[in-house]
């Protein structure tokens, strides 16, 4: 599998990531070996990770991804064969088990991240590191719109790159990107770059799928013109888009053995309906939904690093192997009619 370079750094990653949320709560530590294996073996050099997984996130389990990982990398040795990528969590969101609710995005915090994250996967560096979500308020994660009314004190984005970038300069991560970010996020952090004369950002990490296609409403232009890589998260929606919902409202997965209220955008009627439609669509052209969804990510010129994720090695190989299926004009057509008549329901 080819690579491409990522933003403007000297990062070389393949079209397809390895996500791992399911590391440790899905999918047992030598299940999560056996996916980096086969991963490596089909050309993907790409790993994402985040301290707060594996999810749902719960402080006896907190930490756990990354240590598979770094167990792998140990036994493997093969830490100079891929680009590891991971997060640091922003403003707590009910995570009070990470240090103890402290997450603000300033140096104490972040450095306190990247020491425990290199612990846990025993390395001297981190290839990328991201920052989960924005220290200011902002609409991610279902919201739909900005609300000043919920405005807080936050650590300024000048303050978070200062450190970045002093972090770089120690050899603890290479580069660095944003996630669930906006335009005006992703200006700002280009800005206090230009002004420190540091790195600027390489990525961001948003979600993107048939169901969420939000990032084409301004992030796209944005990304183009600043050279900023989309690893696109997410891109069956949580599973909605694999048609496995739509054959059994019950079927076994994150929708139905989590809580609701930890994915509500994808429980929506509207993200079902829409599914739906895909779902049909891609079995009436001899594809599976999964397939079909997958190519519309991998074949997005915006996107630099589809993020996929699966909790066997038979889920792992089909998402793959959708990097050889090409959707035809009448397809990409008939998702089109299908996105305007349902416009970003998961978003």
């Amino acid at each position: 599998m080819k690579t491409i370079q990522l933003g403007n750094s000297e990062l070389k990653v393949s079209p397809i990531c390895l996500g791992t949320m399911t590391f440790g709560e899905q999918n047992t530590e030598a299940q999560a070996h056996e996916q980096l294996d086969y991963a490596l073996e089909r050309g993907i050099n790409f790993i994402d990770t985040a301290e707060m997984y594996p999810v749902m996130p719960r402080g006896e389990t907190q930490g756990r991804t990354e240590q598979y990982i770094g167990s792998w990398l140990k036994k493997s040795g093969k830490r100079s064969e891929v680009v590891l990528a991971t997060k640091v969590a922003g403003p707590s969101r009910g995570m009070n088990w990470i240090r103890n609710g402290e997450n603000d995005l300033n140096e104490k915090n972040i450095r306190s991240a990247v020491e425990t994250s290199l612990q846990r996967l025993q390395t001297d560096y981190i290839d990328l590191y991201q920052l989960h979500w924005p220290s200011r308020n902002v609409p991610i994660f279902g919201q739909k719109q900005f609300d000043p009314s919920l405005e807080r004190t936050c650590t300024a984005v000048s303050e978070t790159v200062a450190v970045l970038n002093a972090l770089v300069k120690e050899g603890k991560i290479r580069t660095f990107g944003v996630s669930n970010e906006t335009s005006w996020g992703v200006s700002e952090f280009i800005k206090q770059a230009e002004l420190q004369g540091g790195q600027r950002i390489a990525s961001i990490q948003n979600a993107y799928n048939l169901v969420n296609r939000s990032f084409e409403q301004g992030l796209d232009e944005t990304c183009f013109r600043e050279k900023v890589g989309l690893l696109a998260y997410s891109p069956l929606a949580f599973g909605q888009l694999s048609g496995k919902y739509i054959d059994d409202a019950s079927a076994h997965g994150r929708l139905t053995i989590f809580p609701p209220t930890w994915s509500p955008r994808y429980m929506r009627a509207s993200v079902f309906a829409a599914s739906k439609q895909y779902t049909e669509l891609a079995r009436t052209h001899g594809m599976t939904p999964a397939q079909m969804a997958l190519a519309w990510c991998y074949s997005r010129w915006f996107v630099a690093s589809t993020i996929i994720g699966a909790t066997n090695l038979d889920q792992l190989k089909e998402n793959i192997d959708a990097w050889s299926v090409q959707l035809d004009e009448e397809v990409i057509k008939q998702i089109n009619l299908i996105h305007e008549k349902a416009c970003n329901p998961g978003q």
